[in-house]
């Protein structure tokens, strides 16, 4: 009866751990190091955002974002992922230039406030760059 007692008592502390876990592991973003970006994003907004960044400036995703670090447990050279989460220079700008739009967007264009200002798409990407990376050099 003791040992009964003791073994519904671990099992119960192990299923209470497990559900635990579980319901931080649900609660971290599915994104990480995101500055700007709302933490709730869907992945079908973040898809839609990043690919109009990459057709606006008619740039790859490896224009801001860094190749992943070598992990000597993966299968896949560094060299054919990216790290999304690494931040660098073409990052840190295009996280002004976002900060940049946005403010104009809600300064003179914000007109419905269920709609958070990332969203907001009168002044975008495209308004300056028409297709180049640097827009000064065209």
């Amino acid at each position: 009866m003791v040992i009964h007692r003791k073994t519904l008592s671990l099992l119960a502390i192990g299923v209470f751990a497990i559900i635990t876990t579980a319901a931080n592991i649900n609660k971290q973003s599915r994104y990480k190091n995101l500055k700007i970006l709302p933490q709730d994003i869907t992945q079908r907004n973040m898809d839609s955002i990043m690919n109009a960044y990459c057709s606006a400036l008619h740039v790859s995703c490896d224009f801001c974002h860094i190749p992943a670090k070598k992990n000597m447990f993966s299968f896949t050279p560094a060299s054919d992922t990216l790290d999304f989460s690494l931040d660098g220079e073409m990052k840190e700008n295009a996280r002004r230039m976002i900060r940049i739009t946005m403010d104009i967007n809600t300064r003179y264009f914000y007109f419905d406030s269920t709609i958070k200002p990332i969203y907001l798409n009168v002044v975008n990407c495209n308004t300056c760059h028409r297709g180049n990376a640097f827009p000064m050099e065209k």
